[in-house]
């Protein structure tokens, strides 16, 4: 029984879709047009199947729709055989399934380019480490008071090799509560004085750390006043160091030290008792070794027995303030505060300070926020200085005090032809020879 439908013949299979054929396609899609699928279910119009032939699930694909728009499914896929979307409900397995490299499939998961990865890495961990760097440039230069205007300053010595910094330590009480003052024992005077003086010389062979002894006998040359603006000549007096400071300040001073030595001061440097105690606390203490015999001076506050120890701020203040307990007064008191200052730049620059912000922030605003400079002064000046302090202690320059020849009215007075030798050799940026107190 033939169970094909009326309008075809055995011939029409034969030669249409048979061994043999010349058309590899079978005509359903015009033949059995008729065919369509309902919502209801199968069209009443069509055909049932049968025979054995099996109702044919569509492809997912749309090449066996029907071309006229009417939702027709041949149930053919007219030619695409490999690399396509598996069939729905299929195993996927084969040429089309996932396992192939078609245009459906998904090949072997490529091996990750670590050169790319590690490039950009770089490239992440350098631009973060630049904001950064930049962002604390700027928030660091505004910290620096520029207060000391050394345009002011009449008749200089002509500039020589290398920098001189000339580094003050005040007894200002600015920023100390009453209670702090106490506990300090820094007094309650007004105004400040100057407690210790150093040039700094930064060049070629080396830094080289002088002290000027407070009591120091110069000579108050001509000068014009940093707030009256107003010249005052030369009357010859002589006066200690320190008086210059108190008379008019930084810019006296400078003008005192380089009428007196010959030497250019290319900056200024100035620290109070607060932040020298805060700049303390902040790093955790300063190690230094006492000397045998202890140090004891009620004035100051200093009480240390003899033997290494981590001092906090507030004795690190005293032992630098500390003279009357000093066989030599102040020519050992300059010593001591050379020592300390030294150790005090070598512990800071230490990469348990540089590379921990939670502690090299703090160390740098405690700074910062107390220290004076002149107006030209920049924060690479200050590192140099910073470094060339560190060099000190760590044995490639040299600390002295101001060669002294004796003394007269209580003042000190300089040895003169080993103070020339001396500024001539730090002109030129030579190894010092001379040898001080």
């Amino acid at each position: 029984m033939n169970d094909w439908p009326d309008a075809w013949s055995d011939d029409n299979r034969n030669n249409r879709y048979g061994r043999g054929s010349a058309n590899a396609q079978p005509e359903s899609a015009r033949v059995m047009r008729q065919v369509q699928r309902g919502q209801g279910g199968q069209n009443p119009a069509a055909p049932p199947y049968g025979g054995g032939v099996p109702q044919q699930q569509p492809y997912a694909g749309d090449q066996g729709q029907d071309p006229y728009g009417n939702g027709y499914d041949s149930g053919y896929n007219t030619g695409q055989v490999y690399g396509g979307a598996p069939q729905s409900g299929g195993s996927g397995r084969g040429p089309g399934g996932p396992g192939a490299m078609g245009s459906g499939g998904h090949g072997p998961r490529s091996a990750p380019d670590w050169r790319k990865r590690i490039k950009w890495t770089a490239i992440t961990v350098v631009t973060l480490l630049v904001v950064v760097s930049v962002g604390t440039y700027f928030w660091a230069d505004g910290k620096l008071n520029r207060q000391v205007d050394l345009s002011k300053v009449i008749e200089r010595p002509e500039a020589g090799e290398g920098t001189n910094y000339l580094i003050v330590g005040s007894d200002s009480r600015a920023g100390l509560s009453a209670e702090e003052k106490k506990k300090l024992r820094t007094g309650s005077a007004e105004g400040k004085r100057t407690d210790s003086m150093m040039i700094l010389h930064t060049g070629d062979n080396g830094p080289t750390l002088i002290s000027l002894p407070r009591d120091s006998d110069v000579e108050i040359p001509s000068f014009v006043g940093s707030e009256s603006g107003k010249t005052y000549k030369s009357t010859g007096r002589h006066v200690k160091l320190n008086a210059a400071y108190a008379e008019d300040g930084p810019e006296l001073l400078v003008r005192t030290v380089e009428f007196n030595t010959g030497l250019r001061i290319d900056h200024y440097v100035e620290i109070g008792f607060a932040g020298f105690a805060n700049i303390v606390d902040a790093v955790g203490g300063v190690e230094l070794t006492i000397p045998k015999g202890g140090m004891k001076d009620t004035k100051s506050g200093a009480n240390f027995t003899a033997g290494e120890q981590t001092l906090n701020g507030e004795q690190a203040l005293a032992f630098v303030r500390t003279r009357y307990a000093l066989a030599g007064s102040d020519l050992d008191r300059t010593k001591n505060q050379q020592k300390f200052l030294a150790a005090l730049a070598s512990q800071t620059a230490t990469p348990s300070t540089i590379l921990n912000p939670f502690k090299l922030y703090p160390t740098m605003s405690a700074g910062l926020d107390t220290l004076i400079v002149d107006k030209d002064m920049g924060l690479f000046d200050l590192a140099d200085m910073f470094w060339a302090m560190k060099g000190v202690t760590g044995g490639d320059g040299k600390s002295m005090n101001m060669p002294i020849s004796g003394s007269s009215g209580g003042n000190l007075v300089w040895d003169k032809a080993k103070v020339k030798t001396l500024v001539n050799e730090l002109k030129n940026d030579e190894k010092v020879t001379v040898s001080g107190n």
